[in-house]
């Protein structure tokens, strides 16, 4: 890296004092900050143009961490696009942000002015919403939000034309999607469902993952030794499910039971957003749900499993509770998503109350080593939705090797089901809806840290998007976005939020 560069290019603590110095020289400063992500002729328009406001122009590049526009991104990390930047004659001084957003660079930097391209002079088509929050913060030290009117590209745009992050068949599809929607028309349609009343049914698991290292083999047993390191707790099942519909619909009411057995409430209920509402029946003869695994912290690597798990039957006095309950609430809502694990809680009858009463059902049947071939989709005799994996159709039809279209077909003639996708990991998602037929749509995944809670995010947030009524190749399109955004959260950590979602769609499509 060249002289300049290097003096050019300043950690961030040290730019405070930097700047402090320069604005008490009588120095007019200008703060530019984004991601940057491929330097283009925009860019250094916007640069020049900022520069001939002031005396002084900053730049701040977003740390890779935090650059949210999906699987791939950035693809110059901060230090290679520090150095792109402190390379133009205009700018004075580069340095990587610390923090998700501008805003509290803004209040260490005091810059008098702030600037953005002009595609942000409409605040309203800010998908962050974080405009309103720079502007406020930049006006707070005494500052001005100002704008350029300089000629605009797209990072996105130009990366995804010419440095191709995805697999050839993503690019197709990609290419023919866009021919049919904008971006602009997707987030819409996820923006659409903010208002219906969502009632999510299901088995409530604690995932506990035990981060171990590998210390070899005991010379006198045929075992591996690990050394503890540390521990984590997610909201697993269908609390995961709930968090991921909550991010989408403002009103969530979830339904489930717990065991009186190490009932895990507390960690439960603190975990829970604010729009969700609960109604937990308790269960006195077993403990709530917890699968612990034992992993490898570098690759996340799983070593072993123990769940903690009594998988028999509801009682009947629980579960006529429960469909009581379920015979009243049930009217009330506009969608019902079912994500039914097979531990024990929602019985036939459960099913049946279920079936007869949810205006608009959403089902996903999962198979798990606790329950294989026991668990399967054909024990719901309707539902408008169905999201389950390969292996749950294959096991649900009896058919390891059949045409797979041809298994979808017949599990809509059993369900009575027009809306039906099948996820198939790394292949993709197969499509179905009776007007329309089948489509593929491709993964956008370029890596995974994690596939545990991909598909109940896929599940969570297609369903209301399906109960729009909307095209299923943009449910499918969405859902594959999601499940790209799930794989590199570990467990069910955090949910898949909103904003991360527009902004890898908004990437996707440019």
């Amino acid at each position: 890296m060249g002289t300049i560069k290097k003096q050019k290019i300043v950690d961030f603590d040290d730019l405070v004092e930097v700047i402090r110095r320069e604005k008490q020289r009588g120095k007019k400063v200008i703060l530019s900050h984004g991601v940057f992500d491929l330097l283009h002729p925009g860019h250094i328009c916007h640069f020049e143009a900022a520069k001939g406001m002031a005396d002084i122009l900053v730049v701040t590049v977003t740390k890779d961490e935090f650059v949210n526009k999906g699987p791939g991104r950035p693809v110059f990390n901060h230090r290679l696009r520090a150095e792109s930047i402190a390379a133009l004659s205009a700018v004075d001084y580069v340095a990587v942000n610390k923090w998700p957003t501008a805003v509290e660079t803004i209040l260490h930097l005091k810059p008098d002015l702030y600037v953005k391209g002009n595609e942000y002079r409409a605040k309203g088509k800010d998908i962050t919403g974080k405009i309103y929050d720079e502007d406020a913060a930049v006006r707070s030290v005494g500052g001005k939000l100002i704008f350029t009117d300089e000629i605009t590209f797209s990072s996105s745009e130009l990366l995804n034309m010419h440095f191709s992050v995805y697999p050839r068949e993503a690019d197709i599809f990609l290419r023919n999607f866009k021919k049919r929607y904008t971006s602009d028309a997707v987030i819409d349609i996820l923006k659409q469902t903010k208002d219906l009343k969502v009632l999510v049914i299901g088995d409530i698991i604690i995932d506990d993952y035990v981060y171990c290292a590998g210390m070899g083999k005991p010379s006198k047993d045929d075992i591996i030794s690990t050394k503890y390191l540390k521990e984590e707790r997610f909201t697993g099942g269908v609390l995961a499910v709930a968090k991921h519909v909550a991010n989408f619909c403002r009103k969530v009411h979830l339904v489930s039971v717990i065991g009186t057995r190490n009932d895990c409430e507390d960690f439960i209920r603190a975990n829970l957003a604010p729009n969700i509402s609960a109604k937990f029946f308790r269960r006195d003869d077993v403990p709530t749900v917890v699968k612990r695994r034992f992993l490898n912290p570098a690759f996340l690597t799983k070593i072993f499993e123990i769940n903690y798990i009594d998988d028999t039957e509801l009682p009947d006095p629980i579960a006529r509770k429960v469909e009581r309950y379920l015979e009243t609430a049930l009217k009330d809502y506009d969608l019902v998503i079912v994500s039914d694990f097979g531990h024990g809680f929602i019985t036939k009858r459960i099913v049946d109350t279920i079936c007869a009463r949810a205006r608009f059902l959403s089902v996903n049947t999962q198979t798990n080593s606790a329950n294989m071939g026991y668990n399967l989709i054909t024990k719901y005799r309707r539902a408008d939705y169905v999201c389950i994996d390969e292996p749950e159709i294959r096991l649900a039809m009896h058919s390891k090797f059949g045409k797979l279209e041809d298994l979808v077909l017949d599990l809509r003639k059993k369900l009575c089901c027009d809306h039906i996708i099948i996820t198939r990991g790394h292949c993709g998602a197969l499509v179905y809806e009776k007007k329309s037929g089948f489509s593929h749509i491709p993964i956008f995944s370029k890596q995974i840290v994690d596939r545990i809670g991909a598909g109940d995010a896929f599940l969570a947030v297609t369903s209301p998007v399906v109960r729009g009524k909307n095209p299923l190749d943009v449910v499918g399109f969405i859902g594959n976005a999601v499940g790209a955004l799930a794989v590199l959260i570990v467990g069910n950590r955090t949910p898949v939020e909103s904003v991360p979602l527009y902004k890898f769609i908004r990437s996707l499509l440019k």
